[in-house]
């Protein structure tokens, strides 16, 4: 469901704020996917106050480090005006949804099974016109060029797309967020255990997720099964 707002000429020093109230006006059926790495955590407090109150959808692929499960619910107590959804609610890696090593012989197929592909089936399902996601420039050169808003069959909205690393690490100290612990050892993207690194100095925020196996990006944004 969309209306017809105009967009407004947002410039790089536009307030996040701004863009995320925008998208409430245009698209109020508007949904959060969230994996609550530092980025994921700064835009939901942003979405509180500019007055968000659906879901934020996390995808359970069952190889997760625990502390993201703990941060996932450290944030649902702080935010209980916010709908915490849950998909693939308690997957392991005996599941049978994948051979137990896809992770390390197709890492692109273990994506598209364990976080894609759930991920996918309950957007077809709500069927929402716009996602309000967190992803920045300065995460990957991947996503140097991330625009505030992306056209396509579903709006994608960036309302930190031009935030540094620095203003996001300001942004949660200044507001006491409950950040993933393992960023602050050096995990600045936290993805599933099996295929995250710590980051090593002088590397961007991503490199550490899937390192040397040749892919940047889960599927989720990028990609012909992308969002």
């Amino acid at each position: 469901m969309t209306t017809t707002s105009p967009r407004p000429d947002f410039t790089p020093d536009s307030d996040p704020l701004d863009v995320i109230r925008w998208t409430l006006e245009t698209h109020p059926d508007v949904l959060m996917p969230s994996a609550f790495n530092l980025n994921g955590v700064v835009l939901l407090d942003l979405a509180v106050k500019a007055g968000y109150r659906g879901e934020v959808v996390f995808v359970d692929t069952g190889y997760h480090f625990p502390e993201t499960l703990a941060t996932r619910d450290r944030l649902a107590d702080r935010y209980p005006e916010l709908t915490f959804v849950t998909l693939n609610d308690g997957a392991t890696p005996e599941d049978g949804q994948t051979d137990p090593a896809l992770y390390s012989s197709d890492p692109d197929a273990c994506c598209a099974v364990r976080k894609v592909a759930p991920l996918q089936a309950y957007l077809r399902e709500r069927a929402p016109s716009a996602l309000l996601n967190a992803r920045s420039r300065d995460q990957a050169s991947t996503r140097a060029d991330i625009p505030f808003v992306e056209d396509g069959a579903r709006v994608k909205v960036n309302p930190l797309a031009h935030w540094t690393r620095e203003m996001l690490e300001t942004y949660a100290r200044e507001q006491d967020l409950p950040v993933n612990p393992l960023y602050w050892d050096g995990f600045l993207s936290v993805g599933c255990w099996t295929c995250t690194r710590a980051v090593r100095p002088g590397e961007d925020a991503r490199a550490g997720r899937w390192a040397g196996k040749g892919k940047t990006e889960c599927g989720l944004w990028a990609g012909e099964n992308r969002l």
